[in-house]
């Protein structure tokens, strides 16, 4: 909204001319992000205390998490606040990706919330069967799909997929773009949902994955750099760098909170919500597959869960001690901040590994 009462003053001041650069725009969301997550942090811990919204520990999980128990929780909340209160200050409102984004990331976080508050009331880990979250995760990324059938034949963005290393080859999927998309988005959105297991894991790994995008966004969204880097430019796209840069902001703020001993949990309002945004995001700016790098860490605990279960269900055996995979190294007598920390690290060189594949192509 103050873009679009700001810019048009550059006719009076040129000094308002800085708003139009993106790079501008995306530090100011950023910052915005941050400052709404410290002003509003302390505040919204004390009112989950308050209302005695706390977390439900897992009676098979690490007896180390006992400690745990009553910790506020649905602190995604917050996150989801300081994420849409920037983006909706400082981008260009009319720019239909940016609305793609924002009712995918809204929808997600909302399932999470049903989910966390109807754990909160049955005072237990469980909250939505496992076939009614896959229903409406599945509906949703359903009409992420549709919307994006619906922008690549009114807008530049089309229904190819690029891959890594291989520059030339750009199948159009058509309609089969849609299980896809629903496949990135789900998936997405239940590898964030699964990291969230230890205090500042998936927030500070959402960081990471979304700072790697916020650069894939702007370079998808420049035709010079996109052309440079062999990257397919998506002509309007580059406004989701403002998107990406408020999540950066407002998981750094969350993260202040969140780190260990954590304060407050984000929830699966959270999680969910950051997972689905960043799986939309990795649809929007055509760099889906590369989301399997970005999001290494993520794809990583999803399949030590998937394998743990076949493994279980075919030859009555654990491949790990317990799934997913944090929970392994923890009952392997990793400290918690170790574990954290080195999955960070782990985070990080996949997203630096991701970014590599633009040189490489």
């Amino acid at each position: 909204m103050l873009y679009h009462l700001l810019l048009p003053l550059h006719e009076v001041l040129t000094v308002f001319n800085v708003f139009r650069y993106i790079t501008f725009r995306t530090a100011l969301a950023a910052m915005t992000a941050l400052l709404i997550s410290f002003a509003l942090g302390g505040w919204l811990i004390r009112k989950l205390q308050a209302l005695q919204i706390g977390q439900n520990i897992r009676p098979e999980g690490p007896s180390s998490h006992a400690s745990k128990k009553g910790t506020p929780t649905m602190g995604g909340i917050l996150i989801l606040a300081a994420i849409f209160v920037p983006v909706l200050l400082w981008a260009d409102l009319t720019n239909r990706f940016l609305w793609v984004a924002l009712i995918s990331t809204f929808l997600f976080g909302a399932i999470g919330f049903v989910d966390d508050y109807l754990k909160l009331t049955r005072s237990q880990s469980q909250g939505l069967t496992v076939r009614a979250k896959f229903l409406a995760q599945i509906a949703v990324g359903t009409g992420v799909g549709l919307a994006l059938i619906y922008l690549s034949e009114s807008t530049p963005y089309t229904l190819e997929l690029a891959f890594p290393f291989f520059k030339q080859w750009t199948p159009n999927l058509g309609w089969i773009y849609l299980p896809f998309a629903v496949l990135v988005v789900v998936g997405s959105a239940n590898a964030v949902n699964l990291t969230d297991g230890l205090d500042g894991l998936a927030i500070g790994s959402v960081l990471i994955a979304a700072g790697t995008y916020t650069v894939l966004a702007y370079i998808a969204g420049h035709a010079v750099l996109a052309e440079y880097l062999g990257v397919m430019n998506v002509k309007g796209s580059w406004e989701l760098t403002i998107f990406c840069g408020a999540i950066v902001g407002a998981s750094l703020g969350f993260l202040w909170f969140n780190c260990n001993p954590a304060q407050v949990f984000m929830g699966d309002v959270g999680s969910m919500g950051l997972g689905g945004a960043i799986g939309t995001i990795a649809l929007l700016i055509k760099q889906e597959i590369l989301l399997l790098f970005v999001g290494g860490l993520f794809v990583l605990e999803a399949m030590s869960v998937i394998i743990q279960v076949v493994s279980f269900r075919l030859r009555g055996k654990r491949v790990f001690r317990m799934a997913p995979l944090h929970h392994h190294f923890e009952l392997l007598g990793w400290a918690e901040p170790k574990v954290i920390i080195r999955f960070w690290i782990l985070a990080i060189l996949f997203a630096m590994i991701a970014l590599s594949t633009l040189k490489l192509r």
